[in-house]
């Protein structure tokens, strides 16, 4: 079994990953989504922890990824960042989502604010890609601090068109790899029997058009 099916399976059983098509979660925008992701369960299971750096290192390997320092992003690719730097026995640095409003000011932390990356080759970490651009932001900070990134890697992926977007219109192209994919989650979950066809053939709809499914659903946005 591949990584990804193995952590879509583990994920399912212990809730990090929910599917409510017909119940849908309010996301903090107001949309009604059929999913709901909280990759940080894993980390309560040392097992699962080791799964997700291996995920990791096979997709390093497969694309034959070099790199000088690993960087998770702030807060949830953090863990993973470290985990997988100390396998790889690298530097590791984080990111915040924004510089920081006092002392040094700091955006990423794990280098001196006197100095930059000098054109390291950096991977950034991620837990969850879903519209993409907080991950996007991450990636044009490291490479502001001149690192260079070529890839960003993530746990889990929804695989938007919006995300893909993102990176997209970075001066500079990232590829983007995932352990798990939404792709293969739908076939896990329908292997497992967690939903039924009709079930899974509305969270694919999702995914085609997901702004607009909750209301073509019967479940219009709630306005905040």
């Amino acid at each position: 079994m591949s990584v990804g099916k193995e952590i879509a399976k583990v994920s399912l059983s212990i809730g990090s990953i929910k599917l409510r098509p017909n119940d849908p979660f309010t996301w903090a925008s107001g949309y009604r989504m059929p999913i709901y992701n909280d990759n940080r369960m894993l980390l309560f299971y040392p097992e699962y922890r080791k799964l997700i750096i291996k995920g990791f290192k096979q997709i390093i390997k497969k694309e034959n990824i070099e790199c000088d320092v690993i960087a998770g992003t702030s807060t949830a690719g953090i863990p993973h960042a470290a985990l997988l730097a100390e396998l790889l026995k690298k530097p590791m640095i984080y990111i915040r989502d924004k510089p920081k409003d006092h002392g040094l000011k700091n955006q990423i932390e794990g280098l001196d604010a006197d100095k930059d990356l000098e054109g390291k080759k950096v991977i950034v970490i991620e837990d969850l890609i879903s519209t993409g651009g907080s991950s996007a932001k991450a990636v044009q900070a490291v490479r502001d601090a001149k690192g260079k990134v070529e890839y960003c890697l993530a746990i889990f992926s929804y695989g938007l068109d919006k995300a893909k977007s993102e990176f997209d219109v970075l001066p500079e192209k990232t590829e983007v790899r995932s352990i798990l994919t939404y792709d293969i989650l739908l076939k896990t979950a329908k292997a497992i029997n967690y939903l039924t066809s009709d079930q899974i053939k509305l969270l694919a709809n999702w995914r085609k058009d997901p702004f607009n499914w909750g209301e073509k659903n019967g479940f219009p946005k709630i306005e905040k």
